[in-house]
């Protein structure tokens, strides 16, 4: 029996088929999606992982790769039917070596990203990769998802991070290239089929990830705006006096601040007089908190800013990142909104979000906004509440993902598709786009276990 093979090969620690343990990795983080299972295994290693996909392949059961269930696109979360396997890399999450003089760490999936943050940080590097979740998110999930995070602006996105891969493909194959290379043109760069393809193409287990020089201290700074355009006009004025210091550019309306000062507590926006926008921003290196207080003083004049705040130390910088990082949670506390994870070029924002009012206005005038994000990318997440009742969310969402592809962007900025937004992936991406992601999918997954109904 499959059961009895999958618990022999992870030993007891590495299964369970407890309901109460099961029940949360049976549902997204927002608690809209949900699934069944009748057991998850948590492998110890590669080996373990191969020998697990490979009793799968032999029983032609599909298997649900879960990292630490923070997605927003129920991704990592198993069907209904109760046949699918879940395959956690929790147990997989040592960090196996670190080069400093190399500037690059050999890490597992299961590594908790906020470690693997530390642990460069404990030799004087830095990796870049920073998410509001960056506390219980793994790894391997933030690889598979092609994740984005605050600091895409400097040093981009997930994908960006890596320099070599190890991953299991569905017959239970180890693909392992680990080298901590900068360049090398031998053959075809494999680890890109895997980042960003959510588990359907082959199940991450370690990677190679790239370190950066500590950037020095940091400035943090939360500046209120008349516009959503004045954060654009703003940016172009901060990128011709700092260059590439600035390390993040959070633009946040007021409403959603209003969220996160309702239902986090000790939370404030420290100014005496409310802004319709804010932009949170940090810039990084010696003598650059001087240089940006001028620079903001010079904006001022030219109108491109109400008020500024510099953080006067860490803990009031610590502050004012926890009300952007806590706006995921008082968003869900606030009740059920439809998501919408756009990008469009970062010239059309201030248009964006100028036309996307009046098309709410029109759609469902009683429709409450909630728009944040990353200005430095183009990544907006445009979420709305809608009045109790109203069943407008999927004309609402589709109104949305087309004044969004009219712009040039992009109906998923970073969440990536999983199961919540596989109906668009056809319909935004062209035809012979999408024939290619078929076959790919059909020559390395022929038997369609490898996180089916994601994706496609």
């Amino acid at each position: 029996m499959l059961i009895e093979q999958l618990q022999k090969i992870v030993g007891p620690k590495g299964w369970t088929t407890d309901p109460v343990t099961l029940k949360p990795r049976l549902t997204d983080w927002r608690s809209v999606v949900r699934g069944a299972t009748p057991i998850a295994v948590s492998p110890a290693c590669t080996e373990e992982v191969s020998a697990v996909v490979r009793a799968c392949a032999d029983a032609n059961v599909a298997i649900v790769p879960q990292g630490g269930n923070t997605g927003m696109c129920a991704g990592a979360i198993p069907d209904e039917s109760g046949t699918q396997i879940i395959l956690s890399l929790a147990r997989m999450n040592k960090i196996r070596a670190v080069d400093a003089a190399n500037f690059s760490m050999e890490v597992e999936a299961g590594c908790i990203l906020e470690n693997v943050q530390n642990a460069a940080r404990n030799v004087d590097r830095l990796f870049a990769l920073s998410l509001g979740a960056e506390g219980s998110c793994q790894i391997g999930g933030n690889l598979s998802t092609n994740a984005g995070g605050i600091n895409v602006l400097r040093y981009g996105t997930a994908r960006a991070q890596v320099l070599g891969l190890e991953a299991v493909l569905a017959d239970g194959t180890v693909i392992s290239n680990l080298r901590s290379l900068r360049k090398d043109t031998a053959g075809y760069d494999l680890k890109h089929l895997f980042i960003g393809s959510e588990g359907t193409l082959g199940i991450i287990t370690a990677a190679t990830l790239k370190l950066y020089p500590d950037p020095g201290p940091k400035t943090t700074a939360l500046v209120a705006l008349g516009s959503s355009g004045d954060a654009v006009r703003l940016l172009a004025h901060l990128r011709s006096a700092m260059s590439d210091s600035i390390e993040a550019f959070e633009l946040v309306s007021k409403y959603v601040f209003d969220l996160v000062e309702k239902h986090i507590p000790d939370t404030l926006v420290p100014f005496s007089t409310a802004a319709p926008w804010y932009v949170l921003l940090e810039v990084a290196g010696n003598n650059n908190g001087s240089l940006l207080e001028n620079v903001l003083l010079e904006a001022a004049n030219s109108e491109l800013l109400l008020d500024a705040i510099i953080a006067k130390n860490s803990a009031e910088a610590e502050r004012f990142w926890r009300m952007r990082h806590s706006i995921a949670e008082a968003e869900r506390a606030e009740g059920p909104a439809q998501k919408h994870d756009i990008s469009v070029p970062v010239s059309r924002i201030e248009d964006f979000l100028q036309r996307g009012d009046r098309l709410l206005a029109d759609l469902v005038p009683e429709a409450q906004l909630l728009a944040f994000g990353h200005v430095g990318d183009g990544n907006i997440h445009y979420n709305v509440a809608l009045p109790e009742g109203s069943d407008d969310g999927p004309r609402v969402t589709e109104a949305i993902y087309e004044l969004v592809e009219e712009m040039g962007g992009s109906f998923s900025g970073e969440h990536g598709i999983g199961r919540s937004k596989r109906q668009f992936l056809s319909k935004y991406r062209d035809e012979n786009e999408i024939e290619l992601m078929r076959t790919l999918k059909q020559a390395m997954d022929p038997k369609n276990i490898l996180n089916p109904g994601k994706v496609f």
